[in-house]
C-alpha cells in the first residue's frame, strides 16, 4: 500500500523552491505536520511527501490514498489537487489549520477530513477510508498525550530544498486568546508538552548544531521551559523558537534561555499601539515594556525577529512610518509586517461579519486586504505592508543591524542567522518586486514607488 502526502502551495509560492536563487529555501525547515503523519503511519505502509513550492504532485504516481493539508490560503488549492485525484478513483483525507476549523466546507471536498491533531486517529482513518467506511470527519476525543510520540521521518523530505536546520517540537498550543490568532482556535487555548527527557533525547540525535523549536510559544509554562533548558544545556546546540513578549520580563529566565543555547526568538508584537492590543484581546503584551524587554534579549545575546500586523483598529495612515521608526529605535533585528486577516474559525472572523469584502481563501495570506479598515482603504493597506517590507530591508539597514549587533554579547552566534535571513527577506522585495507607498505622504507630491504597489501622482 502507498500513500502520498501533499503540502499544496498557490500562487507565487507553488514552484517558487525551484527557482535558482531567492528561491525561500532560508524559510523552509520544517513540514512537521505532514512529518508527523507520516511517523504515525503504519510501517508496512510506503509513504512520499510531496511540497508543492519545491516539487509537482506526481499525478500519475499509482497510490491508494491521498492526505494534504493546508492552511487558509492554500485550500482552494488543495480542494483542486483532491478533485483530481478523486476523479481517478483515489480517497483523499484533508487535515490541518484550515480543515480543522472549516470541517464542514473541507468536507465537501474530500473523503474524510482529520479535525485537530492526527495523532492516535490516523491508522484508523487509513483502515476505514481505504474500504470506503469513511465515517467524514474524525477528531479525537481529547488532545492526544505528547509522550512518547515517534521520531519524524525527516529523510522523507528532499533535504536540498530545505534550509539546512532540524525542526522539533517541544509543546503545541498557546495560552493567550488572541481574537485573531488561528492557533489559540486550533489548539483551543491549551498548551500541551512533550516529556523534556524525550525532547532533549531528540535534539541530541540532531546532526550539526544548529536546530529550529517550531513551537508557537516554547516558553509559555516557565516551570517546564527551566526544565526543557537544564536538559538542553549539556548538548551545547544552538537554536531559535518563538514565544510571547512576556517571557523577556524575567532577566534569570532568560540568561536561562541563552545558557541553554538560544538565539533568537519570534516574537509577536503585532503593534506599537496599547489601544489595538487592547481590542484584539493581546493582553501578554505591553507597548511600554517593549523597548526594555527587546534590550534584556539582546544583552543576553539572543536576537529579535518581530511579528508586526498592520490594520488593526486603531490603525490609520501613518502606521507604517511609525512602525519603522520604532522597529529602527528598538533594534529589532528582523521583521514579518503582515496585514490583519480574519481567518475563518477565529473570534476575529465572527466579529467583522460583513465588513469582510473578500472570501476568496486565496487572498487570506497576509498580503492582502481582505476587509473594510475604518480609516484605511484596501489599497493603502496592502501598499503600506509592502513599502515597510521594502524599507525595513533595504541594504544600508542590513548592514547597520549587523553593525549593531556586532557590539552585542554572544554576537557570533546569532549572526549567521541575522546576515542570511535578512537577506532572504531583501531577496522576495527583489523578487517580488516589492515597492509600495507609504499612505501617511500626500499623494499630491508625485509617484510614489513602482511596479505594482506604485501611486501615480494626483
Amino acid at each position: 500500500m502507498k500513500i502520498l502526502l501533499i503540502a499544496p502551495a498557490s500562487g507565487k509560492w507553488r514552484n517558487i523552491g525551484r527557482a535558482p536563487v531567492f528561491n525561500g529555501r532560508t524559510f523552509r525547515f520544517s513540514l512537521l505536520s505532514l512529518l508527523s503523519v507520516a511517523a504515525d503511519t503504519p510501517p508496512d505502509i510506503e509513504v512520499r511527501i510531496v511540497d508543492e513550492q519545491i516539487e509537482r504532485v506526481p499525478w500519475d504516481d499509482p497510490v491508494d490514498l491521498v492526505g494534504i493539508t493546508c492552511m487558509t490560503a492554500a485550500a482552494p488549492r488543495a480542494y483542486e489537487i483532491a478533485a483530481q485525484f478523486r476523479k481517478r478513483g483515489v480517497p483523499v483525507v484533508l487535515g490541518g489549520m484550515h480543515p480543522s476549523l472549516c470541517p464542514e466546507e473541507a468536507s465537501r471536498h474530500a473523503d474524510a477530513v482529520v479535525a485537530g491533531d492526527a495523532e492516535g486517529l490516523w491508522p484508523q482513518v487509513i483502515t476505514e477510508v481505504c474500504a470506503g467506511q469513511s465515517r467524514g470527519i474524525y477528531r479525537n476525543p481529547s488532545p492526544p498525550v505528547l509522550g512518547g510520540l515517534k521520531r519524524p521521518p525527516r529523510h522523507l523530505l528532499r533535504r536540498r530544498g530545505y534550509a539546512p536546520l532540524a525542526a522539533v517540537q517541544a509543546t503545541r498550543g498557546c495560552p493567550h486568546g488572541c481574537e485573531f490568532c488561528s492557533v489559540a482556535a486550533f489548539h483551543r487555548r491549551v498548551h500541551r508538552r512533550r516529556p523534556v527527557d524525550e525532547v532533549a533525547a531528540e535534539v541530541a540525535s540532531l546532526p550539526g548544531r544548529f536546530f529550529v523549536f517550531s513551537d508557537d510559544n516554547l516558553m509559555a509554562n516557565r516551570a517546564y521551559a527551566r526544565s526543557l533548558f537544564a536538559a538542553l544545556r549539556p548538548l551545547r546546540k544552538r537554536w531559535v523558537t518563538q514565544a510571547s513578549l512576556d517571557t523577556a520580563e524575567d532577566d534569570a529566565f532568560v540568561g536561562l534561555a541563552a545558557e541553554a543555547g538560544c538565539i533568537g526568538i519570534f516574537l509577536g508584537i503585532e503593534t506599537f499601539s496599547a489601544e489595538n492590543l487592547e481590542a484584539v484581546r493581546k493582553n501578554c503584551n505591553r507597548v511600554d515594556r517593549y523597548r526594555t524587554a527587546i534590550r534584556r534579549l539582546h544583552a543576553h545575546g539572543i536576537g529579535v525577529e518581530a511579528g508586526i500586523v498592520l490594520g488593526f483598529p486603531h490603525d490609520r495612515p501613518d502606521v507604517f512610518e511609525h512602525t519603522l521608526r520604532m522597529l529602527d529605535e528598538m533594534e529589532v533585528d528582523v521583521v514579518m509586517p503582515s496585514i490583519l486577516t480574519p481567518l475563518p474559525g477565529t473570534p476575529l472572523f465572527a466579529q467583522m461579519g460583513d465588513r469582510i469584502l473578500d472570501r476568496d481563501w486565496t487572498h487570506y495570506d497576509f498580503d492582502h486586504a481582505v476587509f473594510q479598515h475604518p480609516n484605511l482603504s484596501t489599497e493603502d493597506l496592502e501598499a503600506g505592508q509592502a513599502w515597510l517590507t521594502r524599507e525595513f530591508y533595504r541594504p544600508w539597514r542590513i548592514a547597520r543591524r549587523v553593525w549593531r549587533h556586532l557590539r552585542r554579547p554572544r554576537a557570533l552566534a546569532f549572526l549567521p542567522f541575522l546576515a542570511v535571513v535578512n537577506v532572504a527577506f531583501f531577496g522576495r522585495v527583489v523578487h517580488w518586486h516589492l515597492r509600495g507607498w507609504n499612505p501617511a505622504r500626500d499623494a499630491a507630491s508625485g509617484p510614489i514607488g513602482i511596479g505594482p504597489f506604485a501611486r501615480p501622482a494626483a
